[in-house]
Order: structure tokens, then sequence, then C-alpha cells
């Protein structure tokens, strides 16, 4: 039953990508695995709803092709990149060693033979801000030149827009570990370039270049995170800040506190003893009232009135 699936799951994706006009050769393809293997549309139906049933089976046999599957893929892969001259695609993840050539080489100072020269082209799973290593192991096979004549090596980031930001060169003096280390942009990458180069002298040259890798990194973006949260935080007091001053001081407004308000419960129980304060003008009309009285009442001393006496007719 693997075996089958293998090749009916090949003949539904070939199907699938025929161009309208050749729309009833899907069916041949699947026509053609039955036949291969013996069986019918309806054997095949019947089968596949016994294997529904027993799950477990089912689903071992499926990661057995799955298998098959992505090993036929990479085979197909590489193919495609021996035609095209071009690596295949690289593997998603971090910390993935992309380089896809030789990984020893020798150079000598002959025209033909004194340089060491890649293009790797980019992919979905190269991000924004990722970090490029390039390693490998310098051993001089004849006596180091002189610093004048010293390899070099070099390496640039390229961009979609053909701009190149990001670049770096160093001469090689000693034999040893040697890495170039470039972080790209915001912007999609297009390609990564790089050589290796002996300049032309007409002392021997012999360097051998070996365990090259060149490994990518995705960013981490913890930083500019925390940069961007720090700087709404920032955005967000000084917001709080202008609208608790506003609030402080108010335009247009008068704060007016009441001599007589009351603050806790005990002074709803309490007297109003508070005296307010007399204007001159009812302080004078009090006067003259109580004047006015006192004159009165010393009327009424000096002519107290007589009782009135009934007269008879």
């Amino acid at each position: 039953m693997e075996n089958l699936l293998y090749d009916y799951h090949i003949a539904k994706a070939m199907g699938e990508n025929m161009p309208g006009g050749e729309n009833y050769k899907k069916a041949l393809y699947v026509e053609a695995v039955f036949k291969k293997y013996g069986t019918t549309e309806e054997v095949f139906d019947s089968s596949m709803v016994w294997y529904t049933r027993n799950t477990k089976i089912l689903s071992e046999i499926y990661e057995k092709v799955n298998k098959r599957l992505k090993a036929q893929q990479n085979a197909i892969n590489h193919l495609i990149a021996l035609r095209d001259n071009k690596p295949k695609m690289s593997a998603p993840g971090d910390s993935i060693d992309v380089w896809a050539w030789q990984r020893i080489a020798q150079l000598t100072e002959a025209p033909l033979n004194n340089k060491f020269t890649f293009t790797l082209p980019s992919d979905t799973n190269f991000k924004k801000r990722d970090v490029l290593l390039w390693k490998m192991q310098y051993n001089f096979l004849s006596e180091i030149p002189d610093s004048t004549m010293a390899p070099i090596m070099a390496m640039q980031i390229v961009y979609e827009n053909d701009t190149v930001t990001h670049s770096c060169v160093k001469h090689i003096f000693k034999s040893g570990i040697q890495n170039i280390r470039l972080q790209s942009d915001t912007m999609n990458i297009k390609e990564i370039k790089g050589f290796i180069f002996c300049p032309l002298s007409e002392e021997s040259i012999t360097l051998l270049v070996s365990d090259i890798s060149l490994t990518r990194y995705h960013a981490n973006d913890s930083i500019t995170q925390i940069g961007r949260d720090s700087l709404k935080t920032d955005s967000i007091k000084e917001k709080s800040n202008d609208d608790s001053i506003q609030k402080k001081t108010p335009k247009d407004t008068i704060q007016a506190s009441s001599p007589h308000q009351r603050t806790n419960p005990n002074d709803l129980n309490r007297p109003n003893n508070d005296v307010r304060p007399i204007k001159p003008e009812q302080r004078e009309k009090e006067m003259q009232i109580e004047k006015e009285k006192q004159q009165l009442e010393r009327q009424q001393r000096t002519n107290p009135r007589r009782p009135l006496r009934r007269q008879n007719n």
C-alpha cells in the first residue's frame, strides 16, 4: 500500500500542474498507477475506507510516504540547481550553513588559479537583518608573502534595488581561521557575493583554504521590540502628564471653596455657629431702628395713656 500511495500522490501532483487544455491527463495518470499495481479505483477506495478505520496503520504508512516524497523533492531541487548553475534553496531555520560549493580550495599566484569567487542568491528563508558569517581555515604551504602581496578576502550583501550598503575586505597575513561577519539591513536581500584573491607576485605563493562555511543567523528583534515598547510607554507618560497638568490648571475657571462646606459626617450633627459678616448698610439700619425704639419708649413713659371712661346718657 505504501508504494501505491507514493505513486498515487505523485500522479495527482503531476495532474494538478497540467495546463488547461490537457486536464484530461489527470485521470490518465491516476489510472496508470492503478494499472501498475493491478487494481482499480473502486478497490482502492474500499481499501482506504478500511484504513481510515485503522488510523494507526494509516499514519505509519503515510510517515514513510512523506519521507520518500521529501527525499524525491530534495533530489529534484539538486538537479534544478545543477541545471541553472546555482545552489538549491537553503534550509529554513536559524544557524544554518548555506554554503553550497566545495569546502576546500587551493590558490596560487598564477593568473588562472589566483582567485575563488561565489554568488549566493537569496530565497524565502532569508529574512531582514540576517547575520551572515563567512568562515574558513587558511594554511600557507609556501612562505608567507610580503604584506603588500597578502591575499585578500571580501564579502558584500546586494539588495533588491542593486544597492550595496554592507561589505568587508580583509588581508590574510598568516595561517589560521579567518571570518567576515555582516548583518543585513531592513531591505530584502538579493544575493551575497564574495571572493578570495591572491595578487600577482614574483614569489611563489600556495594557499590552501579549507573548512569553508557560510552560516546564516536570524536576527533577534527583542532589542527593537523593547525600544518600540519604551517609546510607546514614554508617549503614554507624556500624554498622561499633559492631561494631569490640564486637569490641575483648567482654563477659564475660578476655583472657589465654600466657607460652610462640611467635610465629614460628624459635622452634619454639629450646629453651624459661623457668624456671617454684617454689612455697613445693615448695621446703620439696625442702629436707626434701635434709636427709634428707644425714643418711642421715652414718649410712652412721659405721656402714659389714660383709660377711657364710660359716659352715661
